[in-house]
């Protein structure tokens, strides 16, 4: 199935996002600031785009494996959600885990974007459950 998102570039500096490789999941988002993260430090990052997303879809902003594993960096709520119906600008909360300070340069790719289907139910009352071999077994129930 292909679908359309329709970004809008609303700094001079931003870029498309876009695919590493046929058959990726994720689309690169970039930086259109420059800004340096401390270790332990917390920075919203702006991408210069905003998005609409094709009906009945999600944004997710999801972390870079190579920023968490090279340089400790991560999404400090991942999955970030961008609902179908926001039209602000895409921005990225950025953590540093590492002992070192993290320069972001403009162009810099700092996270993904994911885009998936999504099911609105309806919520209603009961008095009862169905039952389950789990039943209400939660953290570390099934063992280490």
């Amino acid at each position: 199935m292909n679908l359309t998102l329709n970004v809008k570039l609303i700094s001079p500096k931003a870029r498309l996002p876009e695919y590493a490789h046929e058959g990726d999941a994720g689309l690169d988002l970039f930086s259109v600031t420059d800004t340096v993260i401390q270790p332990g430090d917390v920075a919203l990052v702006g991408t210069g785009i905003s998005i609409q997303l094709p009906p009945d879809t999600e944004g997710q902003i999801r972390p870079r494996s190579g920023l968490a594993l090279k340089h400790q960096i991560t999404v400090l709520n991942s999955p970030g959600t961008i609902d179908q119906g926001y039209r602000g600008e895409l921005k990225v909360l950025l953590i540093n885990h590492g002992k070192e300070p993290f320069p972001v340069a403009c162009g810099t790719k700092i996270a993904q974007l994911v885009i998936t289907p999504i099911h609105r139910v309806r919520v209603k009352t009961t008095t009862k459950l169905s039952d389950t071999d789990r039943k209400d077994g939660g953290f570390g129930s099934t063992g280490i």
